[in-house]
């Protein structure tokens, strides 16, 4: 957290609303979640993935909160200007369904249980929207590179929620939507596909029977069995402890991690 003010008592109060703000979104239920969720299912590195099913403790607490603030207020804003344009589609069902959960798979093992609030579905268009804030620069790399397969898998397992309530989407919608002074929009569409979904969720049990059966709790020194990708983006991982030798510790992460710990310095 950076807080300035122009005088001492102004210093005081800037200090004090930004550990309010960190304080508050600590408390969040998006912060305190504990389940893997679909947004997360996607995520390229194994090790990240691990620490998470395992609910291993954090350890890089110093996260700067604000831009998630922002994306969940702008998600409020987008869900409340919908409903109100809600109408009925004649069969006594509404159009829009609006920032409601979906399971994508149900399971006895808690683990493998998968849900999420899915931002946007539209019964007409057969439309599933996903609404991503990003600052301009991010937004260039997905107009440029696409959404990446982390959020493509996202995409796709909410249409698996979707079809799963009987809504099978014929497309999946990702919106980026920048954080600038000016609207920029860029979104990304392709044919709702079953299999990736299926293949993202057998990936992510193949990991969690890798982490039960290496007994990491018991095994520290396991934890160097499990990969990271060869470009890994450490910077916001829960996990990063640059420098760390002791993976059961911390991840130092890759070649990422120096930015990370620039990030740690600055919002300490």
């Amino acid at each position: 957290m950076i807080a300035t003010g122009n005088d001492e008592f102004s210093q005081t109060l800037a200090e004090r609303i930004g550990q309010f703000i960190i304080d508050a979104d600590a408390a969040s239920s998006r912060s305190v979640q504990r389940a893997i969720g679909p947004s997360e299912v996607g995520e390229p590195c194994e090790r990240q993935l691990t620490y998470k099913l395992l609910d291993w403790p954090e350890s890089n607490t110093n996260r700067d909160p604000i831009a998630a603030i922002i994306g969940t207020g702008f998600h409020l804003w987008m869900a409340e200007k919908f409903e109100a344009r809600q109408v009925d589609l004649g069969d006594g069902q509404p159009r829009y369904r609006i920032e409601e959960r979906v399971t994508v798979r149900d399971s006895p093992i808690e683990t493998a249980r998968l849900t999420g609030s899915s931002d946007l579905y539209d019964r007409l268009a057969r439309l599933n929207w996903d609404w991503k804030l990003t600052g301009k620069s991010s937004l260039e790399k997905y107009r440029r590179q696409g959404p990446g397969e982390k959020y493509r898998i996202q995409a796709h397992l909410y249409g698996l929620g979707q079809e799963n309530t009987g809504h099978a989407p014929e497309r999946v919608v990702v919106a980026f939507v920048a954080r600038y002074h000016e609207l920029i929009v860029h979104v990304w569409s392709e044919s709702y596909d079953r299999s990736v979904a299926e293949a993202a969720l057998a990936r992510l049990d193949r990991i969690r029977d890798r982490a039960q059966a290496l007994e990491l709790d018991l095994n520290p020194d396991r934890w160097q069995s499990i990969p990271i990708p060869e470009k890994p983006s450490c910077k916001f991982c829960p996990w990063l402890t640059p420098g760390s030798a002791d993976l059961s510790a911390g991840c130092p992460g890759g070649e990422n991690s120096n930015a990370g710990a620039s990030l740690r310095a600055l919002i300490a």
